[in-house]
Parts: C-alpha cells; structure tokens; sequence
C-alpha cells in the first residue's frame, strides 16, 4: 500500500516539476485526431481568376485556428496531402466524400475524423464592379489590382466533423465574416496556404490578412474554429 501512495505521489511530482497537472495531462493525451481536407469551392464564381485553390487556403487558417486552441490534434498537412494524392482524392469529392474513401483515407492517415468543409461565400464588392481591372486607380499587388476606395467583402463557409468508421456526421459548424470600410479589397493573387502562381501571396500572410476581404475571411474562420472547439464532447 506504501508503494503504491509513493507511487501516485511520485507521478504527481513529476508533472508538477513539468509544469503540468495530471489533470492536464490525461486530457491532452486523450484529445482526439482530425484530418482537415482541403475546402471545396465549387459554387463560388471564379471571379479572382487563375487557378488558386481558396480551399486550401481556408483549411489552412482552420488548422492554425484549431492548434492553436489545443482541443484537436491535427495531421500534418504535407502528410494529408500525400495520402490524398495517393488515394486519388479528387476535389469534387472535398465537400462529400463517399464513405468508402473517407474510410480509406481514415485508414491511411491513422485517424478517426475528418474534417470536410464548403466554401459558400467569397466575394468583394465596390462601387464600380471592377476587381481587377482598371476600376481603382491604384496599385497592382501580387497580381491582383488593389485600390483604397469603400467596400464590402462577404466569405461565409461550412465545415463537417465526420467519423470515418461510420460515415456519420458527428458535427456542423458554419461561419460567415464581412468586413466593410474604406481600405484594401483584395490581398494579392488570393493564393492559397503555399502561396500561388504569378507571386501571389498566402491567405496567411500580412497583406491577404490586412484586407477587407482577408478580414472577412479571419471571422467567418474564427467562428467555426469556436464552433469545433464546442462539438469536442461528441466525439468519444
């Protein structure tokens, strides 16, 4: 029995020395692990031209939002996109995936749970409708024209918690942003997370960020991360 007390006493110790409680400790190995996929943007007009991916850029700013929070443990994202490649995921399946690949894509990454997601809104609007062209009198930015005139910028986005053993949707969250003010409208080439063609810059960086639409982007993120971070007690 004395073995035993200086045992529990001896474990308590250490992590006390560590800096962290028991307590803390059982509940950080016990967070579980979610893959989150690229977002899907079908429905949205590719009015920014180009061929970059905003779903890689929106699930990007997931993954940072949700680490930073600690309730998840996430895959790395050169991992996922490996195992994505090799699975022959395609974007048409990002939004909804068949159970069959969830499952093997589940299987593959080691986890539980995937997170797919939709983007539903992403636009900006100014009084001369001219994002782009010759409408702003301004500068050109990583590709993309910029101008300090008024103007409204809307992104609003759906992500899904789905358990891979089943297929079962274990959770929804929604968020929508907008940001109205006289600034900037666009943040460069509106590249996603690795930064895209032509110079564009990253949905991370400064200058994406400091942008109405950046800001837009920053909320509607922001309150599905809030959102996830709620749904933990329904996973097991």
């Amino acid at each position: 029995m004395r073995k035993v007390l200086w045992s529990v006493v001896a474990v308590a110790v250490f992590f006390l020395a560590a800096g962290v409680s028991p307590a803390a400790a059982q509940a950080k190995s016990s967070r579980p692990t979610v893959a989150i996929i690229d977002f899907d943007f079908g429905s949205v007009n590719n009015w920014w031209g180009g061929n970059w991916d905003i779903g890689k850029g929106i699930a990007d700013l997931l993954v940072d939002g949700l680490l930073e929070d600690g309730t998840y443990r996430l895959i790395e994202r050169k991992k996922l996109d490996t195992i994505m490649a090799e699975q022959n995921f395609s974007n048409s399946d990002r939004a909804d995936p068949s159970a069959a690949a969830v499952a093997k894509m589940g299987k593959a990454l080691g986890v539980k749970y995937m997170v797919v997601g939709t983007i539903t809104k992403f636009g900006t609007e100014e009084s001369k409708k001219s994002i782009g062209g010759g409408g702003f009198g301004g500068r050109f930015l990583g590709g993309a024209k910029v101008g300090k005139q008024e103007g409204k910028a809307t992104v609003a986005i759906t992500a899904r918690i789905i358990d891979v053993s089943t297929g079962e949707i274990m959770a929804s969250a929604k968020g929508e942003g907008m940001s109205k003010r006289s600034g900037m409208l666009l943040g460069g080439g509106l590249a996603g997370g690795g930064g895209g063609a032509g110079g564009g810059v990253s949905m991370g960086s400064s200058d994406y960020r400091e942008s109405i639409l950046g800001e837009a982007t920053e909320l509607a993120v922001k309150q599905v991360v809030d959102k996830l971070v709620a749904a933990r007690s329904r996973l097991e």
